[in-house]
């Protein structure tokens, strides 16, 4: 998918489908001159619904439609004919996607199951005809209930990746390229930072047919969790992540300080972060000498390290035992 292609956030207007009018028609025949109440109930206004599609990956199709709206529903009439209700409304969207009120900020629900559906705006319900407002000592009502009012009002839509393992590290770490060796993805690789703008995600495949999904997240900076670099944008992602890959490529200065950086950005933007599992895989270890790679060993934080380089291979097989080991433990 082309970085231009991933929307991962869109703000939509939505209007759900007013109720219709119940009738206070009473009937009158040529022979039954007094026939009574015969009116009958509204339909009910369309739901605007979200319903999860594990096939999309990316909100670009409500990129371009800011409006929607369900339809209202019809007025009840004379022989107890109830009106038809109004047509719901479905939004497709990706798995992960949380629905917020941008006014207050307030997560309304996420959607995590294929074809999971929660009403986003929910439509007015039809009024009752006279024929339920009868009584014995009333037994021609001339009133009925009018329908509900139609819901409308801006929703964000807001998409959080859902993956097994997120990669996280500093601008040109090496992110898309371990993602493109593991995986069949093919991100945009180049030696300068910021090349990857959009999450891309990457099918594993492991032994016997098993796999797993890995989430390349655009390079984190020191300050990211201010809104620096590209920020607040893609940190979320790493929330859905069961657990968190650590990428540091062996020719920085001080593995430890990296690390410490990542991880206060991580506990800046969300300390729930910190919970999840953690490895860490120093990258590009093709650079170094055995002289070189002891200096690095002798430096690294308390966690599970696997020394891999994407362009000879080693280290890869043992990192996706690893991976699929904490994954399953």
């Amino acid at each position: 998918m082309s970085e231009s292609n991933f929307v991962d956030y869109v703000n939509i207007f939505c209007r759900s489908g007013k109720g219709g009018a119940g009738s206070a028609h009473l009937r009158r025949e040529k022979y039954i001159p007094k026939g009574g109440p015969d009116g009958g109930d509204g339909g009910r206004g369309g739901d605007v619904i979200v319903r999860g599609n594990p096939q999309l990956w990316t909100l670009l199709h409500l990129k371009y439609k800011k409006h929607i709206s369900a339809t209202n529903g019809v007025n009840g009439s004379s022989a107890l004919k109830t009106g038809a209700d109004g047509k719901d409304v479905i939004i497709e969207v990706p798995l992960g996607t949380v629905a917020k009120n941008p006014e207050t900020g307030e997560a309304l629900f996420e959607i995590t199951q294929a074809n999971e559906e929660r009403i986003l705006m929910k439509g007015g319900r039809g009024g009752q005809g006279n024929d339920h407002f009868k009584t014995a000592t009333h037994q021609t009502p001339r009133y009925a209930q009018p329908g509900e009012p139609f819901e409308e009002g801006w929703r964000v839509l807001e998409l959080k990746l859902l993956a097994d393992v997120g990669l996280v590290g500093f601008p040109n770490a090496g992110k898309s390229t371990l993602l493109s060796v593991l995986s069949s993805a093919r991100p945009k690789i180049a030696d300068y930072a910021f090349t990857t703008l959009a999450p891309n995600l990457g099918i594993v495949q492991y032994r016997d047919d098993l796999s797993f999904v890995m989430a390349d997240i655009p390079g984190i900076i020191e300050g990211a969790s201010e809104g620096k670099g590209l920020g607040l944008r893609f940190l979320r992602h790493i929330e859905r992540n069961s657990m968190l890959l650590f990428l540091i490529p062996a020719d920085c200065k001080n593995v430890r300080d990296e690390y410490q950086i990542l991880l206060n950005e991580l506990k800046l933007y969300n300390p729930e972060l910190l919970d999840k599992k953690r490895m860490l895989a120093i990258s590009k270890t093709d650079l170094l000498d055995k002289e070189l790679m002891d200096e690095v060993r002798k430096d690294l934080p308390n966690l599970e390290t696997v020394f891999i380089s994407a362009l000879t291979m080693t280290g890869i097989p043992e990192l996706k035992d690893k991976l699929w080991k904490a994954l399953n433990s």
